[in-house]
């Protein structure tokens, strides 16, 4: 790694530099705003300066590996404070051993968390001792302010209320009903260095498993095995030959939470599952000496003196989780509260939970299938695609296999072949916040609707969204969020594609006090017109409908960002230029809502952006957003009888029913992080606009098209011959 760049100023230099023995930290993302100092590897002195303005702030190092040995060295000799660096107790969505990148980081100058050998930081912040705050931290908590417990019982139950561990890919799994108590034994890593700086060694653990039976003479006895172990690349302690009539191992990934709820009691040499059995509330023996031991929490067969206080779950936890490790904010990496990680891993365990099974993609095309997997994505599932229906397996199990088609792309062979293996069949769109760019210029989208019963704008079958929308009671934080949303949104003049010539008022010539009805463009040949409009089909047709309702209005007619931009056919029937006052290419939609008064639509998605800005709308059609009281409208649907305000209507729609992505991690996401980062990318590109020729447009869809397909040949290759299904 190349060095930074020194500054100009000794004392700045002095204030940001920290060097590091391991190019790993400084590669690490995010590890300078967790630090408060830019991090290089070891290149010193650096060239060009003399000694006093190259002369570095700190030393870091990772863990207590013999690795750290010279950079601990390097910091002795020149008088230097050192800083040991270790993986955070909430810590990633996947295994650190498979690439994962840390959310958290613990940050210690005295010594290391799991080191009982000597003292640590935590160790003193646990004992109340007074300390100075480090590099880029803020003065630490109160361990007996009452709004400090206050928040680590919040936080302690979202984390168990989403079965949230320091790694968190492993599925919940029940185990068989119990008929006798349960006790859990763990097993950690071989050579961990947990083990033998907690004071123990490989001994102990049988010593462990020894005291577990004999204490527990009536309990089963499960013992668990570390998830390094079950990926293969490491061993334990433990194997086949520990098992007898009332012992067990357990070979199966499951998730620790949701394992510890199942069991009466738990053993532990210093594995953090005994800290998170504290959290589930199991009692808990320690037989080595792990930070959270020592406190009156556990029973300790292994005590270490130095630790003197008597401390409550919720201190124990305020000191670990809220002071002694440091967060980076999983969509933006910049540094941020606990509350933010244990909101994004949970979201994420969300989505496997719904995402787990076997999914059967049918007819989707090859340049959409790795963002379908993105979307469906979790550690727990199968996804395969076919092109023919026949081809689609019998046998799976029908109660975890699920067919997916693109819209309503599927066949009378596909329904009938899925009806006849018991698979339901799910569909797939586009969400209502989309992109930056056209979804026919393949542009990537930020959002997705998967639905079970039909789609949202296929009024004449019932889907999950009018299902939402007609039953959900949404709650008084979700509709705050709506609002909150809503106001997000304006304020970035989002739309679904965000098209168009942006920031520029739009010029019309209404009269003063002239009413303004925009008039959105559709697709005519979109499945939105063919099944959701009854009388009026065509914009011509629609257009003339509202001319005669309105003789008097100033009419603005929008084409839609697919035909101005030559993607799509345009009207099958020109409008009559007498129907409307002003035809709009180019603009974005949002300044052709910031002039309207009214819209006036079939069924386009602009009705619910104008929803969003306080505009009259009368809807022509059945868009998924009439029928609810918030609309005029010309025709009605039975089932939709709910009167509901704009806030609840936004929570169904923008919250509830779509999935998000962000698309530089690959994650699951919230709308709002995709409101912030489409915002971003929009203030990008208005200084160098799209072209829409012909030659740039086939050279962005030849562009996005071969990434696709690309990366779904690559998800291809890292599957099992077994698992490729015959196209």
């Amino acid at each position: 790694m190349t060095e930074a760049s020194p500054t100009s100023s000794s004392a700045h230099a002095k204030a940001e530099l920290a060097i590091t023995y391991s190019g790993g930290i400084a590669r690490l993302p995010g590890i300078a705003g967790l630090l408060g100092v830019n991090v290089v590897q070891r290149r010193l002195p650096l060239p060009g300066l003399p000694w006093r303005e190259r002369r570095p702030a700190l030393v870091v190092g990772w863990g207590m590996k013999a690795n750290t040995r010279p950079a601990r060295a390097f910091a002795a000799r020149h008088a230097l404070p050192y800083l040991t660096l270790e993986d955070g107790f909430l810590r990633s969505v996947d295994l650190g051993i498979r690439g994962a990148a840390p959310y958290s980081v613990v940050v210690d100058d005295v010594g290391i968390y799991y080191d009982a050998r000597r003292p640590s930081r935590l160790e003193q912040l646990l004992n109340g001792e007074a300390l100075a705050p480090l590099p880029g931290a803020a003065a630490g908590n109160d361990l007996d302010d009452a709004a400090t417990l206050a928040r680590a019982r919040r936080c302690i139950d979202a984390m168990v209320a989403a079965r949230l561990s320091k790694y968190n890919v492993s599925p919940d799994r029940e185990l068989p009903e119990a008929t006798r108590p349960r006790v859990l034994v763990v097993d950690q890593v071989a050579g961990d260095l947990a083990i033998e700086h907690g004071l123990a060694d490989a001994a102990s653990f049988r010593t462990m498993l020894a005291a577990a039976r004999q204490e527990n003479p009536d309990a089963e006895i499960l013992i668990k095995t570390h998830p390094d172990v079950l990926s293969g690349k490491k061993r334990g302690h433990f194997s086949a030959a520990d098992a007898d009539p009332r012992t067990r191992l357990l070979p199966d990934d499951i998730n620790p939470i949701h394992l510890l709820q199942q069991v009466d009691r738990v053993y532990v040499v210093s594995s953090q599952l005994g800290l998170e059995a504290l959290l589930v509330g199991r009692p808990v023996s320690c037989f080595g000496a792990p930070f959270y031991s020592g406190w009156g929490l556990t029973d300790d067969r292994c005590p270490v003196p130095r630790r003197r206080q008597r401390r409550s779950l919720e201190q124990l936890f305020a000191a670990a989780y809220l002071d002694y490790a440091r967060y980076l904010d999983p969509d933006t990496g910049r540094r941020c509260e606990i509350e933010r990680v244990i909101e994004h891993l949970s979201l994420q365990r969300q989505w496997f939970q719904r995402n787990a099974g076997t999914w059967l993609g049918f007819g989707i095309s090859w340049w959409k299938r790795w963002h379908v997997r993105h979307y469906l994505y979790s550690p727990w599932n199968t996804v395969r695609f076919y092109q023919r229906a026949v081809a689609i397996p019998a046998g799976l199990d029908p109660a975890s296999t699920r067919v997916l088609v693109w819209g309503l792309r599927d066949t009378p062979a596909l329904r009938a072949h899925a009806a006849a293996c018991g698979y339901p069949v799910w569909r797939m769109e586009d969400g209502f916040i989309r992109s930056v760019g056209l979804g026919t210029d393949l542009t990537t989208p930020v959002s997705q609707v998967i639905d079970s019963r039909g789609i949202y704008f296929d009024p004449q079958r019932p889907c999950d969204l009018e299902q939402l929308l007609a039953d959900t009671h949404f709650t008084a934080d979700e509709l705050a969020r709506a609002r909150a949303l809503r106001a997000q949104l304006l304020a970035t003049r989002l739309s679904k594609y965000n098209v168009g010539e942006r920031n520029r008022p739009l010029a019309h010539d209404a009269r003063l006090g002239q009413a303004i009805i925009l008039v959105p463009g559709q697709v005519e040949g979109d499945a939105a017109i063919r099944l959701g409009c009854r009388d009026i089909n065509s914009n011509a047709g629609l257009l003339a409908a509202v001319r005669r309702q309105r003789p008097d209005a100033y009419i603005l007619y929008k084409a839609h960002p697919d035909v101005v931009s030559g993607n799509r056919r345009g009207d099958s029937v020109a409008p009559d230029p007498a129907d409307y006052d002003l035809l709009i290419g180019n603009t974005d939609i949002a300044s052709c809502l910031e002039a309207a008064d009214e819209v006036h639509t079939l069924t386009s998605l602009v009705g619910f952006e104008a929803l969003l800005r306080g505009k009259t709308v009368v809807t022509y059609g059945l868009p998924f957003y009439a029928g609810w009281g918030l609309t005029q409208d010309r025709h009605s649907i039975a089932r939709r009888g709910r009167q509901l305000s704009l806030d609840e209507l936004v929570a169904g729609v923008l919250i509830r029913y779509p999935r998000y992505i962000n698309d530089a991690s690959g994650e699951f996401t919230t709308p709002e992080r995709v409101v912030e980062r489409l915002g971003q990318a929009l203030q990008a590109r208005s200084a160098k606009p799209l072209r829409h020729n012909v030659v740039a447009r086939m050279a962005r869809t030849a562009g996005a098209f071969c990434r696709g397909v690309f990366r779904e040949l690559l998800a291809m290759r890292r599957q099992s011959p077994n698992d490729r299904p015959n196209r």
